[in-house]
């Protein structure tokens, strides 16, 4: 117990540093776009627990996707298949919800993506975005690992997932929409490897001190053959997409 307040209390010193770091990133902010003014975070860190009681409304949660996510995420929700842009499609409503929340508040540093998840207007929307997302069908052409090496990186990540992740995201990847652990399975190998690095360097303090710790000890050999496990996962049958019949009742 003694040890794991010790880590909180450093993911929180880690998570000050990131924020102090806004002033040094001010210009490479500004050339994305950014009103550094108003960055981190533009909303209080109360809306994602808001938005995960509010029932959302695809329709107009398409609306919201076609203007802001779209251009990025693609159509199809399936994003970039080296990784710069994650799968979206199949993700559990309550991570999506999460995600957009910690960007928006400024919970999770991310300077690409803030400029359009600021723009949305209220919890309400971020629940409508998440709801139409749920409607798309998962791509079953996501990144996979492509070395020559890439059976025995396999073999290597099942031990590895096995015996650090799984307890949270499950062995099949499905991950736990209640305790808002991302679904693995599926998504893009580039962008699970670059999402591992970034908690095990403390680069992302948006995560539970569990995951830091489940990954502080592996090195980057280790982080490749679990990303390469991870994104070879097969998609659990209940994240497929939406049926006609289930998007009118919804």
């Amino acid at each position: 117990m003694k040890a794991i307040s010790m880590m909180k209390w450093a993911m929180v010193a880690v998570g000050a540093s990131v924020f102090a770091l806004s002033g040094a990133q001010a210009e490479e902010e500004k050339k994305a776009g950014i009103d550094v003014r108003n960055y981190p975070g533009n909303t209080p860190r109360t809306e994602k627990d808001e938005a995960l009681k509010l029932k959302g409304n695809w329709r107009t949660g398409q609306k919201y996707y076609t203007a802001y996510c779209e251009a990025c995420h693609l159509p199809s929700g399936a994003g970039n298949r080296d990784g710069s842009i994650p799968q979206l499609a199949g993700q559990h409503r309550t991570v999506l919800i999460k995600q957009l929340a910690d960007i928006r508040s400024g919970v999770r540093y991310n300077p690409t993506m803030y400029p359009f998840a600021r723009k949305l207007p209220s919890a309400q929307a971020v629940a409508d975005v998440a709801a139409y997302v749920g409607t798309l069908c998962f791509p079953l052409d996501s990144g996979k690992y492509e070395g020559a090496d890439a059976a025995r990186q396999l073999v290597e990540g099942k031990q590895l997932y096995d015996n650090k992740c799984a307890k949270c995201h499950q062995a099949n990847g499905a991950g736990n929409k209640d305790a808002l652990y991302p679904v693995l399975a599926g998504q893009h190998n580039k962008y699970l490897l670059r999402q591992m690095t970034e908690v095990r360097d403390g680069k992302r303090v948006d995560v539970p001190v569990e995951m830091f710790e489940a990954i502080k000890s592996y090195d980057d050999a280790q982080l490749v053959a679990v990303a390469a496990y991870q994104a070879s996962l097969k998609t659990p049958g209940l994240l497929m997409c939406r049926t006609p019949t289930d998007k009118a009742r919804m």
